[in-house]
């Protein structure tokens, strides 16, 4: 039988699922936010409740809200209104806004139920009336009621003693049960006498209430005996407990003495660790109950009159819980759906089922059982919005999942395939036939205009795949798939196209190659001319990174080669190059053989040491592909830079050996040591350093050396050495031995000393330059060393007791004398040579100077002084131990600085071969020397060598060759030598018989200067 309402309805799922949705999405309500239970004070002025409930969905959601059942008239209540999803309360009202609250989201996708949430008022009332004295004897119980509040929300309890803020402070014998309200005190004391007030407070609303005072009074009749417990305050026989509360059982009995309260479980079971015993074991508090929490309890006060029990159970419950949910389901039409959810819970809970925030009940192809639902052949009017419930009598909750049903014709839109398939020779082949289509179509295939059929080669599966193996050139040509459903028909074709296997022509070999080097590995292919061909390489399994610049792929079209430049050890390995066709995969792999240097070997260990030799051990690096040929060991202290080679036993240390004993090494010094290794391909890096080891201590080997001296004072003899370096002192308590005697002498006297480098030797009886033979030697804390050789060292002189004669000086220019005078040849004392003293004033020692030149020079010339300046001088005589006596002091004085001006207004006159000059009078300054004449320098172009005349007037005249050009010069002379000359003049060959001059212009001239020219110019008038 033909539905007629398929047609209709398919249009309009079809154009919503092509305009609003995507394909299987969902888009119904799901909560974002429920509304959680709220509990307010009554009678707060403009105060408002917020139910919270947020829901997304596409189109957004809208809302409507129930009270107890009853749905919400939000047009019509002034005092309710919709914020978003929220419903807000103002002008809260106790009788008609308290309740259970639930929130609908709904949209054209359907609807979904929120959580129940209770809105509840807090409030309390007391009652207070007059109260009349309690009278109880001193020792006895007894209990002060607290009265009964009407209130709702959580209260406390506490008790006032005669006067507000003194309360009553608990103790074992005192108790304000949190139940009741009353206060328990065990036994009555004197000091119990007074007032007692109740207060309670609302933990919600805050409110505070007291009672009338009840006042306490003792009898006078006596005082009360000693008696057993009695429990006033005790749990019921039975308490429901829910799971995750926190639970609190009171117990607190009255007796005489005081009795004492201890708990127990009536299975023997401890109490875990999360129990808590409070106010002297009367309050026992279970946080975050659990099932394993339920049982019986016991409660047991005890004095030393008698025991009481009372017991009592916890009942576990908890409201229910998923354990098992169901999930958003898009289904195609007249498929099954199947939803399961379960829930724990105590008691176990029930199950419904809800489409659309509507009951949903079984019928004809729906069958709901527990919590499954089953519907047999969904349809489109199945689709919405579906929750399932679980319920107990503790709580109910709800799980949301929306069902899409599907149905349109088939449609290959959303399954491109490529128009052009190809593939080798001999392979197979699959095309798959998958459009979108709800329910699945039926497929048939054909080949150009023929059905396509079953063959041995060919096959047609029921998901309407072909596969075709062992492809031929004659299975070249179009395919199309035809897809059909009771909605429609759809069909896609593509063309097969066979080609010839690809061959690998060149691929790449095993090779070794040494670090540094550049190599390239080939990859080259015969293909199909219809193919897209692509080259890759994999280096250890992992494609090469194409941005490492060791690495260039080269080549193109069916060559794939890669080049690997600078080669280094991290690139040995497995290189497989991949050939990728549009039909076939191929690959070719090599194994490239990295050799290098060797790696460094490790754990240098020092194994044995002496004072002069130490064993060491290793273990060997990586051999870099070429085998360990041998090791050498270095070693370092303190006193060497950097790292050096030692000598070993054996010499050459071979790659298969990895012990050796390094020899010749000081005593006392601390040594790190390090191998290296080396192959074919050179040395490696060096291991890491050995710990510091020191060698053992020795006798020194070393005899100082450079033993001299000579010098000092009166009866010293100063003897020196060049110090023996710490490294070869060979131990601690390092010193020096000292062995002298006067030459010709049998008998050594031996001077130990710890002073590095020199010893002074004193003894009156020393004789001035005597000669002594001396021997240094070494010593520690093991012994003596050697000595040096013996070497002849004098002692101190005595200094030179005569003075020089006949000295005498003379001026050579205005920065230099020469001082002379007679040599000492009949000295009783050594005279190592002459000292010359001299200086400008005796009250500035700034201006003294010394000049020492030796016993075979009787005059010296001193420089570098001031002009026309008057110097004191005197000379002695010196040796090593110091000056003789000075010479009377004499006195000489420098010259005049020459001239400081050039001759000038200089004019010269050549006819022919004859140059005549003349020039103006030099006029020198008082600081000046006389002119004495005048000297013409003159010299050919380009020729080094100088002539030169001399006058003593102010004109010359010169005979020169007219074939070449000429330089000359004059400057004025004095005793104290050549004056400024003039700058140079020059004369060319092809001015002959011509006049010229030069006038010299200075830039600055000194006033006096000018006075003296002045007066010259003006002498001829006068």
């Amino acid at each position: 039988m033909k539905l007629l309402w398929k047609p209709f309805l398919l249009l309009s799922v079809m154009e919503c699922l092509t305009d609003c949705l995507d394909y299987k999405s969902f888009h119904g309500p799901k909560w974002r936010m429920e509304p959680s239970d709220l509990i307010l004070p009554v009678g707060l002025p403009e105060e408002e409740a917020t139910l919270t409930c947020d829901a997304k969905g596409f189109p957004a959601p809208q809302y409507r809200w129930s009270l107890n059942g009853t749905l919400i008239d939000l047009r019509a209540d002034n005092r309710r209104r919709l914020s978003g999803g929220n419903l807000v309360i103002r002008n809260l009202d106790l009788a008609e806004d308290a309740g259970i609250y639930q929130c609908t989201a709904f949209s054209s996708l359907g609807a979904i139920l929120s959580r129940r949430a209770s809105l509840q008022f807090a409030y309390l009332n007391f009652k207070t009336q007059t109260r009349s004295a309690v009278s109880v004897r001193q020792g006895q119980g007894v209990v002060l009621l607290c009265g009964t509040p009407i209130y709702a929300g959580e209260l406390h309890f506490a008790w006032v003693f005669n006067e507000y803020p003194y309360f009553v402070q608990q103790d074992s014998r005192r108790f304000v049960s949190q139940e009741t309200g009353n206060l328990y005190i065990a036994k009555v004391e004197p000091s119990d006498v007074g007032n007692y007030t109740c207060v309670v407070v609302n933990r919600i609303t805050k409110v505070k209430m007291l009672s009338s005072p009840t006042p306490l009074v003792l009898r006078t009749d006596g005082v009360m005996g000693e008696y057993e417990p009695k429990i006033e305050v005790h749990f019921p026989d039975m308490v429901p407990a829910a799971k995750g509360s926190i639970v609190i059982l009171e117990c607190f009995a009255l007796g005489n003495p005081v009795p004492e309260i201890t708990w127990r479980r009536a299975n023997g079971v401890p109490f875990p660790n999360k129990v808590k015993m409070k106010n002297s074991n009367v309050v026992l508090e279970i946080p975050s109950f659990q099932q394993e929490d339920a049982g019986g309890y016991e409660c047991v006060a005890e004095n030393k009159m008698g025991r009481n029990t009372v017991k009592g159970r916890l009942a576990f419950h908890a409201k229910p819980q998923w354990v098992q949910t169901m999930h958003d389901s898009a289904l195609s039409i007249d498929e099954r759906l199947f939803w399961e959810c379960k829930a724990n819970g105590k008691p176990k809970p029930s199950y419904s089922w809800l489409k659309n925030g509507e009951l949903l009940n079984t019928e004809d192809r729906i069958h709901i059982e527990d919590g499954a639902l089953t519907v047999a052949s969904v349809n489109m009017s199945d689709t919405g919005m579906y929750q399932c419930v679980a319920e107990n009598k503790h709580g109910i909750i709800y799980f949301s999942a929306e069902l899409v049903v599907l149905a349109s014709p088939p449609d290959f839109s959303r399954s491109q395939v490529r128009a052009l398939l190809k593939a080798k020779t001999g392979s197979t082949v699959t095309m798959e036939c998958r459009p979108q289509a709800y329910p699945p179509p039926i497929t048939s295939w054909r080949k150009g205009s023929e059905q396509l059929q079953s063959t041995e080669r060919i096959s047609l599966l029921s998901d309407g795949t072909v596969r075709i193996i062992n492809v031929t050139k004659t299975d070249v040509g179009s395919y199309t798939c035809l897809a059909r459903n009771q909605f429609g028909m759809a069909s896609t074709t593509r063309r097969l196209l066979v080609t010839d296997p690809t061959r690998i022509t060149q691929g790449p070999v095993d090779m070794e190659i040494i670090v540094g080097e550049s190599i390239v590995l080939p990859c080259q292919i015969a293909c199909d001319a219809s193919l897209d061909v692509s080259f890759s390489w994999a280096f250890n399994g992992q494609l090469l990174n194409k941005l490492d610049p060791h690495y260039e792929h080269v080549g193109g079209g069916v060559a794939g080669d890669l080049m690997i430049r600078n080669v280094q050890l991290k690139h040995a390995g497995k290189y497989v190059c991949v050939i990728d066709t549009d039909v076939e995969s191929l690959s070719a792999a090599a194994i490239l053989i990295v050799k290098g240097p060797p790696g460094a070997p490790d754990d240098v260990t020092v194994e044995e040491i002496t004072d002069s030799t130490a064993q060491l051990s290793w273990r060997p690096g990586q051999d870099n592909g070429s085998p360990i040929l041998s090791y050498i060991i270095q070693t370092k202290t303190t006193f060497t830079v950097g790292w050096q080679a030692v000598n070993t036993v054996p010499e050459v240390i071979d790659g298969n050996t990895l012990t050796a004993t390094v020899v010749d090494l000081n005593a006392w010094v601390e040594y790190e040591f390090r191998v290296l290794a080396r192959n074919s391909v050179g040395v490696g890096e060096p291991s890491p350093a050995s710990l510091k080891t020191r060698t053992e201590d020795g006798v020194p080997d070393t005899a100082p050396a450079n033993v001299g001296g000579g010098g000092g004072s009166k009866s010293e003899l100063v003897i020196t050495w060049e110090p023996v370096p710490e490294e070869l002192q060979n131990g601690d308590g390092f010193g020096y031995i000292i062995a002298l005697r006067l030459l010709g002498e049998l008998t050594w006297t031996h001077v130990v000393t710890s002073a590095p480098g020199r010893y002074v030797y004193r003894n009156e009886s020393i004789a001035p330059f005597s000669p002594f033979a001396v021997k240094v030697g070494a010593y520690n804390v093991k012994g003596q060393g050697p000595f040096s050789p013996v070497t002849t060292v004098f002692s101190a002189e005595e200094e030179p007791s005569r003075m020089p004669g006949g000295v005498w000086a003379r001026s050579i220019s205005d920065t230099e004398f020469e001082v002379g005078w007679q040599t000492l040849s009949d000295s009783p004392e050594r005279v190592l040579g002459y000292e010359v003293m001299y200086w400008e004033d005796d009250t500035k020692p700034e201006t003294m100077g010394k000049v020492r030149v030796s016993a075979n020079q009787y005059t010296v010339n001193i420089s570098g002084l001031k002009g026309y300046t008057q110097y004191f001088l005197t000379v002695s005589s010196f040796n090593t131990a110091g000056t003789g006596p000075h010479t009377p002091t004499i006195n000489i004085t420098t010259k005049k600085s020459p001239p400081g001006q050039p001759p000038v207004n200089v004019e010269w006159n050549l006819i022919g071969s004859k140059l005549t000059v003349h020039w103006d009078p030099v006029i020198t300054m008082e600081m000046e020397s006389e002119v004495t004449g005048y000297k013409v320098s003159y010299t050919r172009n380009r020729h080094t060598e100088i002539n030169t005349v001399t006058t003593n007037v102010t004109f010359v005249e010169l005979i020169l060759p007219a074939d070449d050009n000429y330089i000359i010069q004059i400057c004025a002379l004095s005793d104290s030598g050549d004056g400024m000359p003039t700058e140079p003049i020059n004369i060319h060959k092809l001015s002959m018989s011509v006049r010229g001059s030069r006038a010299w212009h200075p830039t600055t001239i000194p006033l006096p200067l000018l006075f003296i020219i002045a007066l010259t110019a003006m002498r001829p008038n006068l």
